[in-house]
């Protein structure tokens, strides 16, 4: 038993972060230097009902609660102590998507998330009018494309944000969200730190061709950064996360954050020329501008640090859900043979017998699309695997084949950067795939053509991250975030970094030129079935 520990439960040294990902919900309580003091965890899953990726808002409550509870019993069972307070509490979950309400806050139509490929049109429409990459995730492509398909709820929309900013909402009752979060809703003004003034009004313009009497900025959640406050636990609203309610109301909360935000965080990559790549089921790296790129692409999100500063995002939709699925297989084997063994066990096996493939496997092809991607104009995902009768067709081939196809597209969207010359010198990479030591990091570090460095909590994510945001609120009057992380959080940090050989980013580079010559099949996939 940690006994510093049991003495800052229940105190405001602790703080928790919650992260709503595509797969996970996941709770962190952290300690005064940000240590982890225990975790809860809860598996979800989107659903595609009516051709739309969505989940219900009943899930995500009971989703929070399940991974509270475990959370409250992992320190119960450590520490004797039943958890009733912290310093501060941070929500974070998937940008993007499209959480539209009325003026009685009731949801208009179902959550369409980040992983739709249904705003086509927008995209295109939006980005030109705006001047700025607009991405079909963008919850003002999902609000124009409504517009667009004249759907009924347009007219009653009187709110929509992202779920962590309708999670904070529903906890505090304040319509804010943190400005990271923000910059995937809608262009932000960088030097205002708010959204973009000269792109609402021309924004605004369009609901007037729909003779909509509304303006952007009563609909848009409020523009906070990191540190500011976001409002305090009501009462009425503990039982949201805690329903046997010992959680005492009053807390604070940081402002909402997407996962973008608190992957910098927890990589400590808010300073110009840093970067990260958080990997899940999408994959993104970030790196930190110091200057505007020369004109706007289609393949690159610009968004914010939770502290404003201008970002330039690959985003990919498709990572580990190919792996996922492909484990999935080999533990109902194992189940089949009455074989028993861990999730960890399996994953680790599987994922470093990757290692040790043939060095040639261009026989072996694998697109690991669940949904379509932006970067190589998929537009919707069909997974497959195409190889040559005469390939060998091994464990460690078939799995380095699945591993180097999760990074190939963000390898596509980076070349964009290198053309605009931005060098990659270093890059963090965060994520549940790393956990494996010295396999996911040997395919990133070709594929980014960049040493990639893990730190001891790299598969703690962005949960971890948000837990970070939610303990500077106590730090914010006397220093800025990247001293805070710096001198509380990072000082000491363990690392280890990969860097790859010239032969191992040739390798990977002619690898890339195969899988894009290659996408003429899933294409052609997308029409077959």
């Amino acid at each position: 038993m940690n006994k510093d520990f049991k003495q800052v439960l229940n105190t405001d040294e602790t703080s928790l972060g919650i992260e709503l990902g595509s797969t996970r919900i996941k709770t962190v309580l952290i300690g005064p230097n940000a240590e982890v003091i225990a975790s809860g965890y809860f598996d979800w899953e989107n659903q595609l009902v009516d051709e739309v990726w969505t989940y219900k808002l009943e899930d995500v409550w009971s989703g929070i609660q399940a991974s509270y509870a475990s959370l409250k019993q992992a320190v119960l069972d450590t520490y004797a102590v039943k958890l009733k307070y912290f310093g501060a509490i941070g929500v974070s979950a998937m940008m993007h998507g499209y959480l539209a309400f009325d003026s009685n806050k009731e949801l208009l139509v179902p959550f369409r998330t980040w992983r739709n490929a249904m705003t086509r049109e927008s995209e295109v429409y939006l980005t030109e009018l705006l001047n700025h990459n607009i991405p079909q995730r963008w919850s003002i492509a999902h609000l124009h494309q409504a517009m667009l398909n004249q759907e009924s709820h347009v007219k009653n929309v009187d709110y929509f944000t992202t779920l962590a900013g309708y999670v904070t909402w529903q906890l505090t009752g304040n319509k804010n969200i943190g400005i990271g979060d923000a910059s995937g809703m809608f262009p932000i003004n960088s030097k205002t730190l708010t959204y973009d003034s000269e792109r609402v009004k021309t924004f605004n313009q369009e609901f007037s061709k729909y003779s909509l009497d509304k303006d952007l900025n009563d609909l848009l959640p409020s523009v906070l950064n990191a540190g500011e406050l976001a409002g305090t636990l009501l009462k009425e609203s503990v039982k949201l996360i805690d329903p046997s309610e010992d959680l005492e109301a009053g807390i604070k909360l940081a402002p909402a954050e997407g996962d973008a935000g608190t992957g910098m965080v927890a990589t400590n990559a808010i300073l110009e020329n840093t970067g990260n790549i958080s990997a899940g089921t999408s994959v993104f790296a970030m790196i930190v501008l110091d200057e505007n790129l020369s004109k706007v692409y289609p393949e690159i999100d610009i968004v914010t640090t939770p502290t404003g500063s201008q970002v330039a995002m690959v985003h990919v939709n498709n990572c580990t859900s190919e792996i996922n699925s492909w484990v999935n297989i080999f533990r109902e084997f194992s189940q089949l043979i009455d074989h028993d063994i861990s999730n960890d066990e399996l994953y680790s096996k599987l994922l470093k017998t990757a290692l040790s493939s043939d060095d040639d496997l261009k026989g072996i092809l694998s697109y690991g699309y669940h949904s379509g991607e932006n970067i190589t104009k998929i537009n919707i995902g069909r997974p497959l695997l195409v190889r040559k009768p005469d390939a060998n067709f091994s464990l460690s081939n078939l799995m380095r084949s699945i591993l180097d196809s999760a990074f190939a597209t963000l390898s596509i969207g980076l070349e964009i950067l290198r053309d605009e010359g931005i060098e990659i010198d270093s890059i963090v990479g965060h994520g549940g795939i790393f956990k494996t030591e010295g396999v996911a990091e040997v395919v990133v570090a070709a594929a980014v053509k960049s040493p990639v460095t893990l730190m001891e909590t790299a598969n703690e994510g962005g949960a971890w991250g948000m837990a970070i945001l939610a303990q500077y609120l106590n730090f914010a009057k006397d220093m800025t975030l990247d001293e805070y992380l710096n001198s509380y959080v990072f000082k000491d940090a363990k690392v280890r970094t990969y860097t790859p050989s010239e032969a191992e980013i040739n390798a990977y580079a002619e690898y890339v030129k195969i899988y894009q010559a290659g996408l003429v099949i899933e294409a052609t996939a997308n029409n077959l079935v």
